[in-house]
């Protein structure tokens, strides 16, 4: 919808409303500021018009009826958010639900695990429910896998982990140091045994 308005060029009319200019008494109709205001305003009016159009032309015609109504592209553009987009009480329980229990699958690599929360947080966001830093650095700790209990105690003393990308970047050279280690031990342990098999 949006890529549409823009086209047209009439997604300002959404997000704008204007009134049409009014002379002062005695004010000249040709003064040329009056001119200047009414040409900005027949602009306005034609994106509004352009705008309403291809709302109303995008609508199931049941819908449309309720929306015609609306005497601006704004006012339609409103109420269509209102209805539409707004997030209920169920879904923003759920999104944060989903968040505090999220937790590291095992065969899911670090990086992975780390880029999926940002998404989730923005989710949060545009849902109404703003994390402070400290709550995203909770949430991040309690989404490690047992296995790194270490680490979870070593994140929750560490006063230089603040925010999200804080302990995203110390979990990210954790991950790849363990990750290092079992290499090097798998290579030793090859090593020795063809050590064994050729003596």
């Amino acid at each position: 919808m949006h890529y549409i308005l823009d086209e047209q060029d009439a997604l300002e009319a959404v997000n704008q409303v204007m009134d049409e200019p009014q002379l002062a008494e005695g004010q000249n109709p040709n003064n040329a500021q009056h001119r200047r205001n009414m040409d900005a305003y027949n602009s306005w009016k034609k994106k509004d018009s352009t705008a309403r159009g291809i709302l109303i032309s995008s609508m199931n015609d049941d819908i449309a009826y309720q929306y015609e109504q609306f005497k601006t592209a704004n006012a339609m553009w409103v109420a269509l958010t209102e209805k539409f987009r707004g997030t209920t009480v169920s879904k923003l329980r759920q999104l944060t639900i989903k968040f505090d229990t999220y937790k590291k699958v095992p065969n899911k690599p670090m990086k992975q695990h780390l880029r999926e929360m940002p998404n989730m947080i923005i989710e949060l966001k545009k849902a109404g429910h703003d994390l402070t830093d400290e709550q995203q650095v909770q949430v991040v700790i309690r989404s490690l896998p047992d296995s790194w209990e270490h680490m979870k105690v070593n994140m929750t003393h560490n006063d230089n982990i603040r925010t999200f990308d804080d302990i995203a970047r110390h979990l990210e050279l954790e991950a790849e140091r363990l990750e290092s280690a079992g290499l090097n031990a798998q290579a030793y342990v090859a090593e020795s045994s063809s050590k064994k098999f050729s003596g």
